[in-house]
């Protein structure tokens, strides 16, 4: 199993269920965390637990939602986490880093200027961005973007194109990046630009194998490059109680990664008739279970980062 348990002193300590922000301000418990991560197995999941607790004065959070699988929800996880966090007034700067461009789509955007204008000609990310709604802006992405990924691979330093880029954009509270599913240089570059790794995984043997691979080619990106992104949430998709399939899988991921599981997303027509409507589940359909479990995964990343 990839994931390791938590240590025995965290659990003595009670430092696991407490606040980041709690843990922040206790200097007793700053030095425990320190200590753990001076002798803790490299390459561990519950580095990125110890990254978060320390990791200060950061208001900016810079989100990957990313797995190498298609179809697990990655679009639709990033449209309404957006949307939910903008409801609660935080700004929010979604970058659609997919070539097939359904951030777009199924916000009903359009834009003249778009990420492959700035991966590409230089052009400044601000004349890229188009609001889409109160507290979301959202810069866009269309089938050109294939074609940047080929110019950037002859390129030195082509896997920190967006890092570099991006640099001055910084009024934000979250930057959520919608990827491809690949590993290729657009993935990279996104990567290398976050600080945080949401992956959504669908509750089937697939989905989890998935998962696995993504954890171990982020663990190398950070060793190649010297990087500190950290997967900070596993979301579980197209759930069904149902199902016994989805049971036994949704089990699994209890067992082997429950330090950064967060609620299942269950299966829902609501969300998948949402992007038709150009809307979010809350504008679509707010009483409905897709709704309600966006609203808790929200309530979840924001407590995170408190």
């Amino acid at each position: 199993m990839i994931f390791e348990r938590k240590p025995v002193f965290l659990q003595n300590h009670n430092l696991y269920k407490k606040p980041l922000n709690a843990i922040r301000k206790c200097d007793f418990c700053v030095s425990i965390l320190v200590l753990y991560a001076q002798n803790m197995h490299k390459n561990s999941i519950l580095e990125s637990y110890v990254d978060r607790a320390l990791m200060t004065g950061e208001k900016l959070r810079k989100i990957a939602i990313i797995n190498q699988k298609g179809g697990v929800g990655k679009t639709t996880t990033t449209i309404n986490l957006a949307a939910g966090l903008a409801k609660r007034d935080f700004k929010v700067l979604i970058l659609d880093l997919d070539p097939q461009g359904n951030i777009s789509t199924s916000l009903c955007v359009k834009s003249e200027k778009n990420m492959y204008h700035i991966l590409v000609d230089d052009v400044n990310p601000k004349e890229c961005i188009v609001n889409v709604q109160e507290n979301i802006d959202v810069i866009t992405s269309d089938q050109s973007l294939e074609k940047a990924e080929m110019i950037l691979a002859g390129e030195t330093s082509r896997e920190t194109v967006l890092r570099r880029v991006m640099d001055g954009v910084n009024n934000y509270d979250f930057v959520i990046l919608d990827c491809p599913p690949s590993l290729g240089l657009l993935n990279q570059n996104a990567l290398l630009y976050a600080r945080e790794a949401f992956i959504p995984a669908s509750t089937d043997f697939l989905g989890i194998n998935a998962l696995k691979k993504m954890q171990i080619a982020i663990e190398a990106l950070n060793d190649i490059f010297n990087h500190k992104i950290f997967i900070s949430a596993v979301i579980p998709t197209m759930y069904d109680r149902r199902n016994k399939t989805c049971i036994e899988h949704y089990n699994e991921l209890q067992r082997g990664y429950s330090d950064v599981l967060t609620n299942p997303i269950r299966v829902n027509s609501k969300l998948k008739e949402a992007p038709s409507q150009g809307k979010s589940i809350f504008d679509y359909a707010n009483s409905s279970r897709g709704a309600k479990d966006y609203e808790k995964l929200v309530e979840i990343i924001i407590d995170e980062g408190e």
